[in-house]
């Protein structure tokens, strides 16, 4: 009853999750999306055909033969139905019933993880170029900064207050941080061709959704891979019980109907008769491996117990390792604001002097792109702490 209640409850967590996941879709490639759909198809043919193994096939039999023997034509036909049908297997029926609709659903889940995962890396290099914009337009700044230190390096060089192994090296930083922006100009493309490898969208025109906080709570109660073990523990468990039933006393009904025709050369008249038969049999099968087949499937039971106390473990540890990133990165994001906060100040103070003629115009420019390129950090930053997230949402369904 327990593990009954169990298949239920997956079933239902299922179909909520097969409704939750219909906007995610839109990430991936129709193609893919259309070979996920005939995963499905298939996961429900294959549960239908496990469903329906206890029924057996009804023989349609036909023959007919010709021949000559001494010199004489005679012809014989002959036609038959049988039927060998279980109709007790000691529970074996009832279980390997639930046993097909246990090993859909576990399926259904693998095929499901299998598509998270592609959503994700979908989702997660949509965010990838949109952080690497954002790292390109800093370094566009970084540039402009280095390029306004060499020209000050070089007034000062050429005033005389500076030797040239300054100017060398301001015209070293510059070249730097130039190839660098190469660097993030080539990585972009890069993420652009593999999303263009598993999605049908245009990448400046795709939406980037925006994911929440989860609690440990809801990540575990919410989790597929949490979901498929449960699964396989029930599958397993039903599958222990048509073990069992496969070595106690069966019951089958059996019938036939039979229909026989034959004449000869120099016989008048056709010989010809149909017969049928019904009746049942009873068998009970003695094994001497039995104890160990049952032996086998207990253990498989077990085993996916432990294994799904295992991979609570394990995801428990992935969300503590994931929180403390992003606690990181919101340390990081609180530094860039106070560092963008100073960085205004000295902006709105060099402002005043430059206009009383204490300051140039390359200070105050250096002190705007310092500006901007701590408000960079800041969505950078941000965009890490939405990469952490979507490590757990590959996992986590939305009731």
């Amino acid at each position: 009853m327990k593990a009954s209640k169990l298949l239920i409850a997956l079933s239902i967590l299922y179909s909520t999750l097969l409704f939750s996941e219909e906007p995610l879709e839109g990430f991936i490639s129709e193609n893919k999306n259309e070979q996920f759909r005939y995963d499905y198809e298939k996961n429900e043919a294959e549960s239908s055909k496990l469903r329906d193994s206890w029924i057996a096939p009804l023989n349609l039999n036909y023959n007919y033969s010709k021949s000559n023997p001494y010199s004489q034509q005679q012809t014989s036909k002959n036609a038959s139905i049988k039927m060998d049908q279980p109709i007790f297997q000691s529970g074996g029926i009832y279980y390997g019933i639930k046993f097909a609709q246990a090993s859909k659903i576990y399926s259904d889940y693998s095929v499901d993880v299998a598509k998270r995962k592609l959503v994700k890396d979908a989702v997660s290099l949509l965010m990838q170029i949109k952080q690497i914009d954002l790292k390109i337009s800093k370094q566009k700044l970084q540039i402009e900064n280095s390029e306004i230190n060499l020209a000050q390096k070089r007034e000062d060089y050429l005033n005389g207050q500076l030797d040239s192994g300054f100017l060398d090296s301001a015209i070293i930083d510059r070249n730097i941080v130039i190839q660098a922006l190469y660097d993030l100009q080539t990585n972009k493309e890069r993420l652009i061709s593999k999303f263009n490898a598993i999605s049908d969208l245009k990448h400046e025109e795709a939406f980037v959704p925006t994911l929440k906080l989860l609690t440990q709570e809801q990540f575990l109660q919410n989790n597929i891979v949490l979901g498929m073990s449960e699964g396989e523990i029930v599958r397993n468990r039903y599958a222990q019980d048509v073990r069992v039933a496969k070595y106690l006393p069966k019951v089958n009904l059996t019938a036939g109907y039979n229909w026989d025709k034959s004449d000869t050369q120099y016989q008048f008249g056709a010989n010809e008769k149909d017969y049928y038969n019904i009746g049942f049999k009873v068998t009970l099968p003695i094994d001497i491996n039995s104890f160990r087949d049952v032996e086998s499937a207990k253990i498989d039971y077990f085993k996916s117990q432990l294994v799904a106390e295992d991979r609570k473990r394990e995801l428990v540890a992935i969300f503590e390792q994931v929180m403390q990133n992003i606690d990181n990165f919101e340390k990081k994001k609180q530094l860039s604001v106070e560092n963008r906060d100073i960085y205004e100040r000295l902006l709105e103070d060099t402002n005043d002097l430059f206009t009383a003629g204490y300051k140039t115009k390359y200070d105050v420019e250096l002190l705007q792109n310092s500006v901007e390129i701590q408000k960079s950090d800041v969505e950078i930053y941000e965009i890490d702490k939405q990469l952490e997230l979507l490590t757990l949402y590959e996992m986590y369904k939305d009731d």
